[in-house]
């Protein structure tokens, strides 16, 4: 409330009837907050005397504390400022004449008394009402920001009906000793996010335009696009604060951008103490770092050697020009690149000089894991170009990992179906023995989690005692899925597999690809131990190195880590130390499961139907197929062969040859090709007994490895021997299994 009066008397009679309209309705006056017989005072953004209203002396500071132009550059960016309001300005040229000498190349610098003069002329110019105008709720708002070297600069102006532009308020500052060191895109988003903070006032609640003369912007703080997901963390956090305001931003050239450019190259001085805090979002962990073969201060004594680096710097600090050999892959990321205590980062990767790559290779390459999971463990911590190829390098000529290279797949396999949840089907199988030690390999097919366990016996009983505990940790399966290892098919594991509700299948016999998930774990726990062998450590430091970075390393089936999918969290690894400490968010990929055939082309599945006559493979003596015939198929690529009456076997498609011959053409000539074999001489016997024979395809080379052992599903009718036969086996004492029920 202002209360006005020609004279004192006035004023004080005037003063007094409001205070009396105030004590009628009831309301009192702080006396401590009122003020009296005032020349001037400031009141709504402007300033109220005996003369009338004016402009406050805070929008105008900015030109008229402007310091004076120390060199050429400088003028020419002053009157650049005063050109943009020429239309304005009466008698302008007449009035610069002085400054514009100056620029004149034959001229020697030297700033005379007109010099000054006119300095100070041209900024009562811009000052006074010809124009400056009030701000108006009606007019449409634009503010331009822009950032120099050394300082700030923002217009507020208001757009008039013929299209021009009349400023509102001018405003700049000089940068401070931590904000020189931004790059020069920092710089530009630090003027735009100060200058709405200080016309806040007038900006929001309303529609205004944003106007900025560096381009990148334009994208990362677009008000109707998402934040480019390599955006630099100092960026993000100015997009979301402009998220607040309902803007347009609109680029201009720098030439036609005159008008904040001039604030910026000659701001005002700081005034407040400088904020040496540092955000807290901004840290780069360098005392983490300190602890790795590669630190953050050896990442930045390089990058100040490496001739590229060292270029690019100062192109990211002071600004993008000419475009030298090797600076492409930078250039083309140049609104991506950002500087934070000496190193360069591209979004939160660390770019590394070319001196310290091979020791980061070698550190990504530790753990053995292979070329695609280097690569995606490598896109979490560090980027230089061609860091692709190089990895790939790495893997192919280290002896360890040649060495141990898997076989490729024969032909394309039908991939299981996708499960919503961890630890709901669960793929197990024995690896080794490796140290003279047995592994217990269990992955859980959904999060790809892998549980590795030294076992001293393979037995029923003791595979028995590690599921139960892993049971009591993650809870009990629906589906198990294992090969037809003695353990895995014996009546104690089948009864302890029903007792708790779980599915059991077994993969079909000889083909370890249907337990593919289990079977690939094993090759690459295996791979990673052989080519450790040359370490001296223990086996469990060992496996324990192995599954901490395999659980935390990006799967390439589901994107994602296994920690991540099976605990909902990363683990913490010794290369979290060498990435700023941020949290970001995975984007979960659920993807099919698929492979490619081994040859050029895919072939295309063989189908079988009920009835078709098969020559089935045999693996049991010398003949290598048996004839029979397909009486069920019970899944994609499997089948039930009738062999001879009343025996069946399993049989995966790549086990089966289609033939045209008949059954009973077949077993003549299996017949007729065993008529010339010599009998064994056998021992009567006094009396007659019938004894089962043990199917063929039920015996099992002990050669095998124990995750390739199989054994048939089979089952054949008893028949009855001659009395002269001997048992060529003692016979085998069955005793009831002990059942240990969970």
């Amino acid at each position: 409330m202002i209360i006005t009066g020609k004279s004192n008397e006035e004023h004080l009679e005037r003063s007094e009837e409001v205070l009396k309209r105030l004590q009628e309705a009831g309301l009192r006056a702080n006396k401590e907050k009122c003020e009296f017989f005032k020349e001037k005072d400031v009141f709504c953004g402007h300033e109220i005397d005996a003369n009338g209203l004016h402009k406050t002396q805070e929008k105008i500071e900015a030109v008229v504390n402007a310091p004076r132009p120390e060199n050429v550059s400088q003028v020419r960016s002053f009157l650049g400022l005063v050109n943009y309001y020429n239309r304005f300005l009466p008698n302008a040229a007449s009035v610069l004449h002085p400054l514009h000498v100056l620029l004149q190349k034959s001229h020697k610098w030297k700033w005379t008394e007109q010099c000054e003069k006119a300095f100070k002329n041209a900024k009562h110019l811009i000052t006074s009402d010809l124009v400056l105008t009030h701000y108006d709720t009606t007019l449409p708002v634009k503010i331009a920001c822009d950032a120099s070297p050394t300082g700030i600069g923002a217009v507020l102006s208001h757009v008039m009906a013929d299209g021009s532009e009349r400023p509102v308020a001018f405003a700049s500052r000089s940068l401070t000793k931590t904000e020189r060191k931004y790059s020069q895109i920092d710089k530009e988003a630090l003027s735009i996010v100060w200058g709405v903070k200080k016309f806040h006032i007038y900006l929001y609640g309303r529609r205004f335009t944003l106007v900025t003369d560096h381009k990148p912007l334009t994208s990362i703080f677009h008000p109707e696009k998402g934040i480019p997901i390599m955006t630099a963390t100092r960026l993000q956090r100015y997009a979301l604060f402009l998220a607040g305001f309902e803007y347009d931003i609109e680029y201009k050239n720098t030439k036609e951008h005159c008008n904040a450019d001039s604030l910026s190259r000659l701001p005002l001085p700081m005034t407040e103490k400088e904020d040496t805090a540092v955000d807290a979002a901004e840290v780069f962990h360098a005392t983490q770092l300190n602890i790795l073969p590669v630190t953050s201060e050896s990442v930045a004594k390089e990058t100040n050697r490496d001739p590229i680096l060292a270029r690019v710097y100062d192109s990211i600090v002071k600004g993008w020009s000419a475009r030298f050999e090797g600076d492409k892959p930078y250039h083309d990321r140049q609104s991506e690149l950002t500087v934070h205590q000496g190193c360069i980062l591209w979004g939160m990767r660390v770019v590394i000089p070319s001196k310290l790559q091979e020791r980061i290779l070698r550190e990504l390459h530790d753990s053995y894991l292979g070329i695609v999971k280097m690569k995606a463990l490598s896109r979490s911590y560090v980027w230089w170009p061609n860091i692709n190829q190089q990895l790939e390098n790495v893997a192919k000529t280290c002896s360890g990992c040649l060495q141990n290279q898997k076989m490729p797949s024969k032909v394309s396999l039908h991939p299981w179906e996708w499960t919503t949840s961890p630890w709901q089907r669960v793929h197990i199988d024995y690896a080794g023995p490796f140290k003279d030690t047995m592994f217990l390999v269990v992955v859980d097919a959904h999060s790809k989690w892998p549980e590795v366990i030294p076992m001293k016996s393979t037995t029923a009983a003791k595979t028995i005692e590690v599921l139960r505990n892993l049971f009591a940790r993650f809870g009990i399966p629906e589906q198990i899925v294992s090969d037809n290892g003695p353990q895995f098919v014996s009546e104690e594991f089948r009864s302890f597999m029903k007792s708790n509700g779980v599915k059991h299948i077994t993969s079909a016999p000889y083909h370890p690809a249907t337990n593919g998930l289990a079977e690939r774990s094993v090759q690459t726990f295996k791979q990673a131990l052989r080519s450790m062998e040359e370490s001296s450590k223990p086996i469990q430091e060992k496996l324990a190195k192995f599954l901490i970075t395999y659980r935390n390393t990006p799967h390439s089936t589901t994107g994602e880590s296994p920690a991540q999918l099976m605990l909902g969290r990363p683990i913490r690894t010794r290369l979290d130390l060498v990435k700023p400490n941020l949290n970001r968010k995975m984007v979960i990929k659920q993807q099919e499961q698929s492979r490619k055939s081994a040859s050029a082309k895919n072939r295309a599945t063989r189908q079988l139907e009920v009835g078709d006559m098969v020559m089935a493979r045999d693996y049991r003596g010398n003949l290598k197929w048996r004839s029979g015939k397909v009486i069920e198929r019970i899944g994609p690529l499997m089948y039930k062969i009738e062999v001879t009456s009343g025996v069946i076997w399993h049989r995966h498609i790549d086990q089966l040859l289609p033939t045209e011959v008949k059954l009973s053409t077949i077993q003549d000539r299996e017949q007729t090709a065993n008529m010339g074999v010599v009998q064994p001489e056998v021992i009567s016997s006094s009396s007659e007994q019938t004894l089962p024979i043990v199917a063929a395809d039920l015996q099992v080379q002990q050669g095998s490895s124990t995750h390739e052992l199989v054994n048939e599903s089979t089952t054949e009718t008893s028949m009855p021997l001659a009395t002269t036969s001997e048992r060529r086996y003692p016979e085998r004492v069955r005793k009831p299994p002990v059942r240990l029920d969970l």
